[in-house]
């Protein structure tokens, strides 16, 4: 029989790990997958005022989010709905959706995916708005589908 060694717990403070930018959003990655074995991402996303991806659905990943600050609408099975501070939202992979911060300051989202990986897309991504000239939009695309990630 062959035994996995088993994880470590963690204690990850509030505001420490991994930044990377891109979309003009900040995320602070506290999980990702060589701490949780490949189980699941999490961060917390910064997303300025207006901010937000367009629709789009995971092939891969379900994900959760928790508002923390700041108000921000989802837009699920086809409706946009504000999510009130401290409620949880859940999209399971293949369902359309995304969320904007429609507040006039920075929102603050905790968010989850389940299996690990977003956090390779994420920074992939950040490469591409790091070029002068910033991204190629169609690259973006391109990195998205190969994550799993496509856009309606």
């Amino acid at each position: 029989m062959d035994k996995k060694t088993p994880l470590p717990n963690m204690l990850v403070q509030s505001g420490q790990g991994r930044v990377v930018r891109a979309f003009g959003d900040e995320a602070i990655f506290h999980l990702e997958a060589q701490h949780t074995g490949g189980t699941l991402t999490m961060w917390t996303n910064i997303t300025q005022p207006g901010g937000g991806p367009p629709p789009h659905y995971h092939v891969n990943e379900d994900e959760w989010w928790i508002v923390q600050e700041g108000r921000v609408s989802f837009l699920l099975d086809g409706k946009w709905q504000e999510v009130p501070l401290g409620a949880v939202v859940f999209s399971p992979r293949g369902c359309v959706h995304t969320f904007k911060n429609i507040g006039d300051k920075p929102s603050r989202v905790l968010i989850q995916t389940s299996p690990s990986g977003f956090e390779k897309f994420f920074t992939r991504c950040a490469e591409e708005f790091c070029k002068p000239g910033g991204p190629n939009m169609e690259r973006i695309v391109q990195i998205s589908a190969e994550h799993g990630i496509h856009y309606v």
